[in-house]
Formats: C-alpha cells, sequence, structure tokens
C-alpha cells in the first residue's frame, strides 16, 4: 500500500471470528497425537477421543517431539458412612473378631 493510503469509509477487513476453548486439545488416537505439532521447548496434553487415552507430547530446544502415553481410569471410591458411630461401632466389632481369633489361637 502507498504511504498515507486510507481504506474507503465503512471498510472493514474480514476477521475470522474465532471458536470458544475449552482448553482441551482433542485428537483421534495415537495417529492424531503423534501429527499434533508441538513448538520447541512446549509440551501440550491431548486427549483422545476414541479411549481413555492422554498424550504428553514434548518437543526439545530443536524440536523433535517425544511422546508419553498415559491411560486413565475412573477410581470408585468407597461410600462415606451415614453416622460415623456406625463406622466405629464396625471397626470395634472388627477389632473383637481378631481378638477372639488370636485367644483361640493360643489355647
Amino acid at each position: 500500500m502507498p504511504y498515507g493510503y486510507q481504506a474507503p469509509y465503512g471498510y472493514m477487513p474480514y476477521v475470522q471470528p474465532q471458536q470458544p476453548s475449552s482448553g482441551i486439545i482433542w485428537v483421534q488416537g495415537e495417529a492424531g497425537a503423534k501429527s499434533y505439532l508441538v513448538a520447541p521447548n512446549q509440551t501440550v496434553v491431548l486427549w483422545d477421543s476414541e479411549a481413555q487415552t492422554i498424550y504428553l507430547k514434548s518437543a526439545d530446544a530443536s524440536g523433535i517431539p517425544s511422546i508419553k502415553t498415559l491411560d486413565f481410569t475412573i477410581r470408585e471410591t468407597a461410600a462415606e458412612p451415614e453416622n460415623k458411630l456406625d463406622a466405629l461401632t464396625a471397626e470395634i466389632q472388627a477389632l473383637r473378631k481378631e481378638i477372639d481369633a488370636m485367644k483361640e489361637a493360643k489355647a
């Protein structure tokens, strides 16, 4: 553009709207993770959309990539007792059984 050029009144260059980002990068399988480009000295977390797998892809200073594969599972937590007294009572009963077993073993 020549120096001092002004765009016509009302002219606006086309700007592509950005998609909202959730911060999660989804890839399709290991092939998708391998083909994802990573900048030198950077690490990205890639979530597999086809399996319960997470890929940690890094690139060293020269841009050579490496991938660590993590499998994730959902842990089931034990149900919390509604009443702490019930939990203590159950623990006392278990200890009584152990003591009784020890007494029988001695006898």
